[in-house]
């Protein structure tokens, strides 16, 4: 389910993190549905149950998904996720991102190709859920 590179200079919190909302996206994780208990998680990957705890943690403050007491924690709809103060951080991310490849000669032909490319992507899991409906 994780693919996480333990020799990585990338936290293992963080690569869950990734993982989880790359799963959310692509529509392997559907709103609503309850995530993995942290334990079971943790056993899973044999890793520290605060390092899923600390994943949860951030990817409820982000907006993906949210707890109930007692019940765990669940997937968030998407329009639920998408608050003017995400999309506000997310668009700061990209122009700190888009500056450093064009500093590093990343033709603007190819940022775009890489847009399209992704929202060709998404497209195909758009159309792949209403086909299951």
């Amino acid at each position: 389910m994780f693919d996480l590179d333990l020799k990585s200079r990338i936290p293992i919190y963080e690569q869950l993190v990734e993982h989880i909302k790359e799963m959310i996206f692509q529509g392997v994780i559907q709103a609503d549905e309850k995530m993995p208990s942290v334990r079971q998680l943790a056993s899973e990957l044999t890793i520290n149950p605060n390092t899923i705890q600390k994943a949860y943690r951030e990817l409820e403050q982000l907006g993906y998904i949210y707890s109930l007491p007692g019940k765990g924690s669940y997937v968030k709809e998407v329009s639920e996720m998408k608050t003017e103060v995400h999309v506000s951080a997310l668009k700061e991310d990209l122009i700190s991102i888009l500056k450093e490849l064009l500093f590093l000669n990343v033709s603007k032909d190819e940022i775009v190709g890489i847009i399209d490319a992704v929202e060709d992507e998404i497209e195909e899991v758009n159309v792949d859920e209403n086909r299951s409906e």
